[in-house]
Protein backbone atom coordinates (compact mmCIF):
# COMPACT_ATOMS: atom_id res chain seq x y z
CA UNK A 1 0.00 0.00 0.00
CA UNK A 2 1.64 3.10 -0.97
CA UNK A 3 2.57 5.92 1.81
CA UNK A 4 -0.17 8.17 1.27
CA UNK A 5 -2.37 5.76 1.52
CA UNK A 6 -1.95 4.89 4.67
CA UNK A 7 -1.44 7.80 6.19
CA UNK A 8 -4.99 8.08 5.18
CA UNK A 9 -6.18 4.75 6.28
CA UNK A 10 -6.85 5.64 10.25
CA UNK A 11 -8.83 8.50 9.45
CA UNK A 12 -11.19 6.32 6.91
CA UNK A 13 -11.35 3.52 9.82
CA UNK A 14 -12.58 6.14 12.36
CA UNK A 15 -15.12 7.63 10.06
CA UNK A 16 -16.67 4.26 8.83
CA UNK A 17 -16.68 2.71 11.78
CA UNK A 18 -18.21 6.20 13.18
CA UNK A 19 -20.75 6.15 10.56
CA UNK A 20 -21.83 2.68 11.07
CA UNK A 21 -23.00 2.79 14.53
CA UNK A 22 -25.04 5.71 14.22
CA UNK A 23 -27.13 4.36 11.80
CA UNK A 24 -26.94 1.25 13.78
CA UNK A 25 -28.56 3.27 16.83
CA UNK A 26 -30.28 5.58 14.79
CA UNK A 27 -32.00 2.80 13.12
CA UNK A 28 -32.80 1.22 16.30
CA UNK A 29 -34.35 4.45 17.86
CA UNK A 30 -36.49 4.19 14.28
CA UNK A 31 -37.76 1.12 15.28
CA UNK A 32 -37.93 0.16 18.44
CA UNK A 33 -35.43 -2.28 19.07
CA UNK A 34 -31.77 -3.15 19.71
CA UNK A 35 -30.07 -0.83 22.20
CA UNK A 36 -33.39 1.50 22.39
CA UNK A 37 -34.74 -0.82 24.14
CA UNK A 38 -33.02 0.30 27.21
CA UNK A 39 -34.26 3.97 26.71
CA UNK A 40 -36.78 4.05 29.29
CA UNK A 41 -35.32 1.39 31.70
CA UNK A 42 -31.96 3.85 31.78
CA UNK A 43 -33.51 6.64 31.92
CA UNK A 44 -36.08 5.54 35.32
CA UNK A 45 -33.14 4.12 37.14
CA UNK A 46 -30.96 7.31 36.70
CA UNK A 47 -33.73 9.11 37.81
CA UNK A 48 -34.73 6.84 40.84
CA UNK A 49 -31.09 7.66 42.58
CA UNK A 50 -31.15 11.50 42.15
CA UNK A 51 -30.45 12.82 45.23
CA UNK A 52 -29.18 16.74 46.32
CA UNK A 53 -25.07 16.63 46.23
CA UNK A 54 -25.15 13.84 42.83
CA UNK A 55 -27.54 16.50 41.52
CA UNK A 56 -25.67 19.58 42.34
CA UNK A 57 -22.54 17.63 40.62
CA UNK A 58 -24.51 16.63 37.48
CA UNK A 59 -25.60 20.28 36.86
CA UNK A 60 -22.42 21.19 36.82
CA UNK A 61 -21.24 18.84 34.67
CA UNK A 62 -23.57 19.62 32.25
CA UNK A 63 -23.42 23.29 32.80
CA UNK A 64 -19.71 23.82 32.09
CA UNK A 65 -20.22 21.07 29.02
CA UNK A 66 -23.23 23.16 27.47
CA UNK A 67 -23.11 25.14 24.37
CA UNK A 68 -23.03 28.44 26.76
CA UNK A 69 -19.91 27.89 28.86
CA UNK A 70 -17.94 25.03 26.32
CA UNK A 71 -17.69 27.26 23.64
CA UNK A 72 -16.20 30.06 25.54
CA UNK A 73 -13.68 28.04 27.04
CA UNK A 74 -12.37 26.21 23.76
CA UNK A 75 -11.94 29.66 22.46
CA UNK A 76 -10.13 30.74 25.18
CA UNK A 77 -7.81 27.70 25.06
CA UNK A 78 -7.33 27.50 21.44
CA UNK A 79 -5.49 31.38 21.66
CA UNK A 80 -3.55 30.25 24.57
CA UNK A 81 -2.51 27.29 22.81
CA UNK A 82 -1.65 29.42 19.55
CA UNK A 83 0.15 31.66 21.39
CA UNK A 84 2.17 29.58 23.65
CA UNK A 85 3.32 26.96 20.93
CA UNK A 86 4.04 29.87 18.39
CA UNK A 87 1.39 27.49 15.86
CA UNK A 88 -1.95 27.97 14.47
CA UNK A 89 -2.44 24.86 12.49
CA UNK A 90 -3.94 22.25 15.54
CA UNK A 91 -5.85 25.16 17.44
CA UNK A 92 -7.41 26.16 14.67
CA UNK A 93 -8.20 22.68 13.53
CA UNK A 94 -9.92 21.99 16.90
CA UNK A 95 -11.70 24.75 16.87
CA UNK A 96 -13.11 23.96 13.12
CA UNK A 97 -13.61 20.37 14.52
CA UNK A 98 -16.16 21.85 17.35
CA UNK A 99 -18.00 23.93 15.34
CA UNK A 100 -18.73 21.67 12.39
CA UNK A 101 -19.32 18.60 15.07
CA UNK A 102 -22.05 21.27 16.92
CA UNK A 103 -23.90 22.11 12.81
CA UNK A 104 -23.88 18.37 12.40
CA UNK A 105 -25.53 17.35 15.50
CA UNK A 106 -28.00 20.71 15.12
CA UNK A 107 -28.81 19.68 11.42
CA UNK A 108 -29.60 15.81 12.55
CA UNK A 109 -31.58 17.09 15.47
CA UNK A 110 -33.79 18.42 12.64
CA UNK A 111 -33.76 15.62 10.04
CA UNK A 112 -34.79 13.02 13.21
CA UNK A 113 -37.15 15.22 15.33
CA UNK A 114 -36.70 13.07 18.16
CA UNK A 115 -38.87 14.36 21.13
CA UNK A 116 -36.90 15.01 24.28
CA UNK A 117 -37.85 12.52 27.15
CA UNK A 118 -41.25 13.09 29.33
CA UNK A 119 -41.25 16.56 31.26
CA UNK A 120 -41.93 15.27 34.42
CA UNK A 121 -38.04 13.40 34.60
CA UNK A 122 -36.42 16.52 33.88
CA UNK A 123 -34.40 17.55 36.51
CA UNK A 124 -35.78 21.53 35.69
CA UNK A 125 -38.82 20.69 33.45
CA UNK A 126 -38.96 22.18 29.85
CA UNK A 127 -35.36 23.55 30.46
CA UNK A 128 -34.28 21.61 27.40
CA UNK A 129 -36.71 21.95 24.15
CA UNK A 130 -34.64 21.45 21.19
CA UNK A 131 -34.96 17.56 19.89
CA UNK A 132 -33.23 14.82 21.60
CA UNK A 133 -31.17 12.93 19.14
CA UNK A 134 -28.75 13.15 19.42
CA UNK A 135 -26.61 14.87 22.41
CA UNK A 136 -25.72 18.05 21.86
CA UNK A 137 -23.60 18.18 25.24
CA UNK A 138 -21.68 14.70 24.57
CA UNK A 139 -21.18 15.03 21.05
CA UNK A 140 -18.87 18.12 22.12
CA UNK A 141 -17.36 16.63 24.09
CA UNK A 142 -16.78 13.70 22.57
CA UNK A 143 -14.96 15.79 19.92
CA UNK A 144 -12.97 17.96 21.86
CA UNK A 145 -11.46 15.07 24.08
CA UNK A 146 -11.12 12.83 21.41
CA UNK A 147 -9.68 15.47 18.97
CA UNK A 148 -7.58 17.90 21.21
CA UNK A 149 -6.37 14.65 22.71
CA UNK A 150 -5.37 13.66 18.50
CA UNK A 151 -3.47 16.58 17.76
CA UNK A 152 -1.31 16.84 21.23
CA UNK A 153 -0.25 13.15 21.31
CA UNK A 154 0.12 13.08 17.15
CA UNK A 155 4.28 13.74 16.95
CA UNK A 156 4.52 11.75 19.95
CA UNK A 157 2.27 8.63 19.88
CA UNK A 158 3.62 6.39 22.50
CA UNK A 159 2.01 3.41 24.35
CA UNK A 160 1.40 5.60 27.88
CA UNK A 161 0.00 8.78 25.99
CA UNK A 162 -2.19 6.78 24.10
CA UNK A 163 -3.57 4.90 26.91
CA UNK A 164 -3.92 8.17 28.86
CA UNK A 165 -6.04 9.80 25.79
CA UNK A 166 -8.04 7.36 25.55
CA UNK A 167 -8.93 6.57 29.02
CA UNK A 168 -9.45 10.38 29.43
CA UNK A 169 -11.64 10.17 26.57
CA UNK A 170 -13.83 7.46 27.77
CA UNK A 171 -14.15 8.94 31.31
CA UNK A 172 -15.03 12.55 30.43
CA UNK A 173 -17.59 11.76 27.40
CA UNK A 174 -19.17 8.59 30.14
CA UNK A 175 -19.42 11.43 32.96
CA UNK A 176 -21.11 13.99 30.40
CA UNK A 177 -23.46 11.27 28.90
CA UNK A 178 -24.31 10.09 32.63
CA UNK A 179 -25.14 13.57 33.29
CA UNK A 180 -27.74 13.89 30.57
CA UNK A 181 -29.03 10.73 31.31
CA UNK A 182 -29.34 11.44 35.22
CA UNK A 183 -31.08 14.61 34.30
CA UNK A 184 -33.24 13.19 32.34
CA UNK A 185 -32.86 15.24 29.05
CA UNK A 186 -31.75 12.64 27.01
CA UNK A 187 -32.10 8.84 26.20
CA UNK A 188 -29.45 6.31 26.29
CA UNK A 189 -29.38 5.97 22.68
CA UNK A 190 -29.00 9.55 22.15
CA UNK A 191 -25.80 10.19 24.05
CA UNK A 192 -24.19 7.07 22.20
CA UNK A 193 -25.30 8.18 18.77
CA UNK A 194 -23.28 11.58 19.66
CA UNK A 195 -20.03 9.31 20.70
CA UNK A 196 -20.41 7.29 17.36
CA UNK A 197 -20.68 11.10 15.31
CA UNK A 198 -17.38 12.36 17.43
CA UNK A 199 -15.52 9.04 16.66
CA UNK A 200 -16.51 10.25 12.46
CA UNK A 201 -15.68 13.58 13.15
CA UNK A 202 -12.42 12.64 14.59
CA UNK A 203 -11.53 10.72 10.82
CA UNK A 204 -12.44 13.50 9.50
CA UNK A 205 -9.75 15.84 11.06
CA UNK A 206 -7.21 13.02 10.80
CA UNK A 207 -7.24 13.59 7.07
CA UNK A 208 -7.49 16.99 6.83
CA UNK A 209 -4.27 17.03 9.68
CA UNK A 210 -3.05 13.99 7.37
CA UNK A 211 -3.38 15.98 4.49
CA UNK A 212 -1.58 19.06 5.89
CA UNK A 213 1.57 16.94 6.93
CA UNK A 214 1.58 15.64 3.26
CA UNK A 215 1.85 19.65 2.10
CA UNK A 216 4.25 19.87 4.75
CA UNK A 217 6.76 17.28 4.04
CA UNK A 218 6.23 17.75 0.22
CA UNK A 219 7.17 21.54 0.46
CA UNK A 220 10.36 20.51 2.84
CA UNK A 221 11.90 18.09 0.39
CA UNK A 222 11.81 21.15 -2.30
CA UNK A 223 13.84 23.57 -0.15
CA UNK A 224 14.79 25.94 2.49
CA UNK A 225 12.12 28.24 1.80
CA UNK A 226 9.17 24.88 2.20
CA UNK A 227 10.68 23.65 4.59
CA UNK A 228 8.10 23.62 7.77
CA UNK A 229 8.47 22.10 11.20
CA UNK A 230 5.71 21.67 13.74
CA UNK A 231 6.51 22.00 17.43
CA UNK A 232 6.95 18.81 19.32
CA UNK A 233 4.66 18.25 22.32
Amino acid sequence: MPGWALRLLPGLVAIILGAMAFVAVLDGVRENDDLATLDEPALRALVAVRGPALTATMRAISLVTGPTVLPFLVAIGAVVWGLRRREWWRPLLLVGAMIGSAALGLALKGLVARPRPPVGTMDVPGLETTASFPSGHTLGTATLLLVCGYLVIRNRPTRARVIGWAAASVLGTTAVAVSRLYLGYHFLTDVVAAMALAVAVLGVVMLIDARHVARLVAGASGGPAGAVREPDD
